[in-house]
C-alpha cells in the first residue's frame, strides 16, 4: 500500500457509548470512531449484539464495527445496568437504535441518562419519527427505503419498484446522525448543554429521495420512475462478454449540447449530424428505442472499461458498471489505502475506508472487536475499576 495512513484524530478524547446494532446505528458510530472517538460498544455477554450473532460469519459485523472496542455487560442485572449508568455520567455520546420503547423498558432513556449527565449527547435512531401513524412499527433498510419513496422512483417505467441496492436507509441515516452529533459536540463548547438527537430512517430515505419532489412541484403527480437523466440517450448500455454487469453506463446532457455530436463521432455515426430527427434533445426523446439502439450497436463491440475509456476521452460522461468483485480486485484502491485488508479472528476481507483524505492521507482500520474483548481495559481506562473488581464482575457474571 503506497498512500500514506493516518488516523485522522479529530474527535480524539471524545467518549461514545455505543448500544446501537444492526448497521444504522453501528454506521453512525463507526463513522465517529474514523475520526477518533473512543467508541465503547455495550454487548450482551451472550452472543453479542444482534448483527454480530444474526448471520453464520462475521463478516456484517465486521463491516460495520471497525474501530470500536467491546464491551460485555449484562443489562438484565440491577449490577450491569448501574455499571451503564456509571459509564454513561463519563460519556459524550449515548447512542442506540433498539425497538421502540425498549431502551425505556431497560431504564436508560433520555429523561434518565440526561439527568445523571446533562452534557451528553443523547442519539436515537428509529424506524418511524413520533407522531406517525405506524411510529412504533419496527423497520429495516427495504422498509425504509419502501415508506420514504426511494423505491417508488427506482426501476423502469412501467415497471415493478426496485430496492436501490445500496443502504441508503440504513448507512445513509447513520451518516446523517454522525454529522449531526459532531455539530452537537461542537455547540456543546459553548453551551455546555447536552442535545437529544433523532432520526427516523423513513424521514431519511425522504432527504435523499428529495429530488423526486421536484417532479411532483411541476406536475402535481406523483414522481414517475424513471432513470435518473430522463435524457436520450442516457442510461445502461450492453458491452462485450455478456455478463451480468458488463454495462456501461453513459448519458448526454441537455445542459450540454455538444455531448451529442461527439458521441456520433466517436461511434462513427457522423451521417447523423443534423439529422432534425435526433439533433435535439426532444427529437431523440421521441425517438428512445432507435437511439439506444445506435448507442449499443457500439458499446457491444467494446468491453465496459474500453467503451468507458473512450467515451469519457472523448468528452461524453461514462462509467462502467463495476461489481463488487471489480472494485476489490483493482490494485489502484490499495495502493491509494482506499481498500485495506481486516483480520476478524480467522477471518479476513477487503473494506473500504473512510473516503475522506484529511492531509494526504486515508484513515487507516482497526478490526472489529472480538465480543467482550475490550472489557477490561474500557472498565479501567473509563472508571478506574481495577483488576479485582473487574474480576468480581466476570465471578458474578455482570459483564
Amino acid at each position: 500500500m503506497d498512500a500514506p495512513i493516518a488516523p485522522p484524530n479529530c474527535l480524539s478524547g471524545v467518549k461514545i457509548l455505543d448500544l446501537t446494532q444492526f448497521e444504522a446505528g453501528t454506521t453512525c458510530t463507526e463513522a465517529l470512531a474514523w475520526m477518533g472517538a473512543d467508541v465503547v460498544k455495550i454487548e450482551s455477554p451472550d452472543g453479542g449484539e444482534a448483527g454480530r450473532r444474526g448471520f453464520a460469519d462475521p463478516y456484517y459485523f465486521m463491516t460495520y464495527n471497525a474501530n470500536k472496542r467491546s464491551l460485555t455487560i449484562n443489562l438484565k442485572t440491577e449490577r450491569g445496568l448501574a455499571l451503564v449508568k456509571e459509564l454513561a455520567k463519563k460519556a459524550d455520546v449515548f447512542t442506540e437504535n433498539f425497538a421502540p420503547g425498549a431502551i425505556e423498558r431497560l431504564g436508560l432513556g433520555y429523561d434518565v441518562v440526561s439527568a445523571l449527565n446533562p452534557r451528553i449527547i443523547y442519539a436515537q435512531v428509529k424506524g418511524f419519527g413520533d407522531g406517525m401513524p405506524y411510529e412504533k412499527g419496527l423497520s429495516f433498510d427495504p422498509v425504509a427505503q419502501a415508506t420514504g419513496g426511494a423505491m417508488s422512483i427506482t426501476g423502469e417505467p412501467g415497471g415493478r419498484p426496485i430496492k436501490p441496492g445500496c443502504t441508503i436507509g440504513d448507512t445513509g441515516t447513520g451518516m446523517l446522525l454522525a454529522f449531526s452529533i459532531v455539530s452537537a459536540l461542537y455547540q456543546r463548547i459553548s453551551t455546555g448543554q447536552g442535545r437529544r438527537l433523532q432520526v427516523a430512517m423513513q424521514d431519511s430515505v425522504m432527504h435523499y429521495s428529495r429530488g423526486m419532489f421536484m417532479a411532483q412541484a411541476r406536475t402535481g403527480k406523483a414522481a414517475p420512475r424513471r432513470p435518473a437523466a430522463a435524457n436520450s440517450p442516457s442510461g445502461t448500455y450492453p458491452c462485450k462478454g455478456g455478463g451480468p454487469n458488463d454495462y456501461v453506463y453513459m448519458l448526454t446532457s441537455r445542459a450540454n449540447p455538444q455531448h451529442w455530436p461527439r458521441l456520433l463521432k466517436l461511434i462513427g455515426r457522423e451521417d447523423l449530424l443534423g439529422d432534425k430527427r435526433y439533433d435535439t434533445a426532444d427529437a431523440r426523446a421521441q425517438r428512445e428505442a432507435e437511439v439506444d439502439e445506435i448507442i449499443s450497436a457500439w458499446t457491444r463491440q467494446h468491453t465496459k472499461e474500453e467503451a468507458m475509456a473512450q467515451l469519457s476521452a472523448a468528452g461524453v460522461p461514462a462509467g462502467a458498471v463495476f461489481d463488487s468483485n471489480d472494485l476489490v480486485n483493482e490494485p489502484a484502491f490499495y495502493r491509494r489505502g482506499i481498500l485495506q485488508r481486516m483480520r476478524h479472528g480467522d477471518h479476513e476481507m477487503a473494506m473500504t475506508t473512510w473516503p475522506v483524505r484529511f492531509d494526504g492521507k486515508v484513515a487507516p482500520i482497526k478490526p472489529a472487536p472480538l465480543l467482550g474483548e475490550h472489557s477490561a481495559e474500557a472498565l479501567g481506562e473509563w472508571l478506574g475499576l481495577d483488576r479485582d473488581a473487574i474480576d468480581g464482575l466476570r465471578r458474578d457474571g455482570v459483564i
